[in-house]
């Protein structure tokens, strides 16, 4: 494992070398990449450092050097150890590192800036900017969305996982009207029941019940014909929402979608939202769900972008990589206007920038995107 570990990074590296020079002219950009090339996730690591070639190969500039260093897997010596080299090359600008959980070790080194792929934003930092799809850019997306659909009672549902309190804090910050949150465990066995819980499903099944005894024992048309449509239905009445966005993603999304249909909430009256999945087609196959909708990147850039990626090196990327392209080609379009960048409020400018992943802004040290929504329906995904 070993050795096919340190044959992938080499010939990264070789892929790289025209651009991985130990130049030392102050006219060359030299970024980091502070990535895990190591390790159980040095599959993301090297998906990486394959962004950055396709990168540096529509950049086609000499003098942007990138400087990779691996950063290991919760190895707080190697991370260390990886920033002092690159600092000590002479480095400014990192992109990485890939993970919120390495933020607070990063935060001490206040004379470089790290650009991270991570959807979660560090709280006081001066030198770590966040370029990952945030959670915020995502519910802005969808609460527009959902206002547009003329919907006025949302439920915000998510887990109650390791990221309950992450998605508590960040709701609270946007102080969202016209919401209520539900939370729900992620042992499918336990959710089914919070949800009809929820959908008020044993009161409404009771109300059906009711009902059908009201024209059981009548033989009349009328009255047949009521049976007849009642005999259709699994519940009668109305939940007390019209609209749901669930924070969650693969199999435990999955399970409180299915778990909504199975309590009978009405796909025709009721909008179903979640955050974005990065175009995951296992859920054309979910078949109760009839439509979905999410916010996202570009689709047609992302699908641009994985053919790229797949003509040059044979694999398809991890998702996340084409966030880390766009973080080169912001560092770049940055370095050729300012000639320098200095700090971390070099990036506080004005102007909207169109990238692989959209349209995005800074605001307050953090990055803005602004998504589509897409709708899942038919095995497609359709921008709406």
């Amino acid at each position: 494992m070993k050795i096919k570990i340190l044959l992938s990074v080499f010939f990264i590296l070789f892929i790289l070398s025209s651009n991985l020079l130990s130049r030392e002219d102050n006219k060359s950009l030299k970024v980091g990449l502070l990535v895990p090339l190591s390790g159980p996730y040095s599959e993301i690591g090297n998906s990486l450092l394959y962004s950055l070639q396709l990168a540096l190969d529509e950049i086609n500039d000499k003098d942007v050097v990138i400087v990779p260093r691996d950063s290991g897997f919760n190895n707080k010596e190697k991370l260390g150890s990886a920033i002092n080299e690159l600092r000590s090359s002479g480095v400014k600008i990192i992109i990485g590192p890939t993970t919120h959980l390495e933020f607070d070790q990063v935060k001490k080194y206040n004379d470089l800036i790290f650009i991270s792929p991570s959807n979660i934003s560090p709280e006081f930092s001066n030198n770590i900017i966040s370029i990952g799809v945030s959670l915020e850019s995502q519910l802005i997306a969808l609460i527009e969305f959902i206002k547009k659909q003329k919907k006025t009672k949302t439920v915000i549902m998510y887990p109650k996982n390791e990221y309950l309190e992450l998605i508590e804090q960040k709701l609270n910050s946007l102080n969202l009207k016209n919401t209520k949150t539900f939370t729900y465990s992620p042992n499918p066995e336990v959710l089914t029941g919070e949800i009809e819980i929820l959908t008020n499903y044993s009161q409404r099944k009771r109300n059906l019940e009711l009902r059908k005894k009201m024209f059981e024992d009548k033989e009349d048309p009328q009255s047949i014909k009521e049976m007849e449509k009642l005999d259709q239905l699994y519940t009668l009445g109305e939940v007390n929402f019209d609209s749901v966005i669930i924070i969650d993603f693969g199999s435990s999304l999955k399970s409180a979608l299915t778990s909504l249909i199975y309590s009978d909430v009405s796909q025709d009256k009721v909008l179903f939202t979640t955050i974005n999945q990065w175009f995951d087609e296992s859920i054309f196959y979910e078949n109760t769900i009839k439509n979905l909708y999410y916010p996202s990147i570009s689709y047609e850039e992302f699908i641009k972008y994985n053919k790229r990626y797949f003509n040059k090196f044979k694999v398809y990327p991890n998702e996340i990589t084409i966030l880390t392209y766009d973080a080169l080609g912001l560092i770049y379009y940055l370095w050729k206007n300012n000639e320098n960048i200095k700090s971390i409020n070099d990036f506080s400018f004005k102007n909207k920038i169109k990238g692989k992943i959209g349209t995005f802004s800074f605001k307050d040290k953090k990055v803005i995107q602004e998504l589509s929504i897409y709708k899942v329906a038919n095995k497609k995904f359709t921008k709406f």
